[in-house]
């Protein structure tokens, strides 16, 4: 199960949602099993079908991570034209075994589809999202 502030999945829905067509992504970091903070990234691909971090961006924020004694707690992205469930090519690059993946749909201007999975090699488990 994963617990995210209402404050941070507003955060990460308005990220979508300001980045839409294109696929907006990025971290939430965490410590002791609880969300700390929200680190919006930028899609380097710019594509409606496909995201992926700066290599550059991604060292920046994994040591401001790691410095902060964080771990990537949530990695998310959104899926502009289909549901929020995780496609073949996001369950064959889910690189963070420990993580939560929150998935937003922003396919529709006036519901929020929010998601959570876990991706552990290969396999999608769908999780419960509790807003707190």
């Amino acid at each position: 199960m994963l617990e995210l502030p209402r404050q941070m999945l507003d955060e990460i829905v308005a990220h979508a949602r300001r980045d839409h067509p294109d696929e907006a992504c990025g971290v939430v970091a965490g410590k002791d099993g609880r969300a700390t903070r929200v680190i919006v990234m930028e899609n380097a691909e710019r594509s409606p079908t496909f995201y992926r971090f700066d290599a550059q961006e991604q060292l920046r924020v994994w040591r401001s991570m790691d410095d902060a004694d964080e771990v990537p707690f949530v990695i998310y992205h959104s899926h502009t034209a289909t549901e929020a469930h995780p496609s073949r090519t996001d369950i064959s690059l889910a690189s963070e075994p420990d993580a939560h993946y929150l998935l937003v749909s922003t396919r529709s201007e006036t519901e929020e589809e929010v998601r959570s999975f876990r991706i552990v090699d290969g396999q999608v488990a769908e999780e419960a999202l509790t807003v707190i």
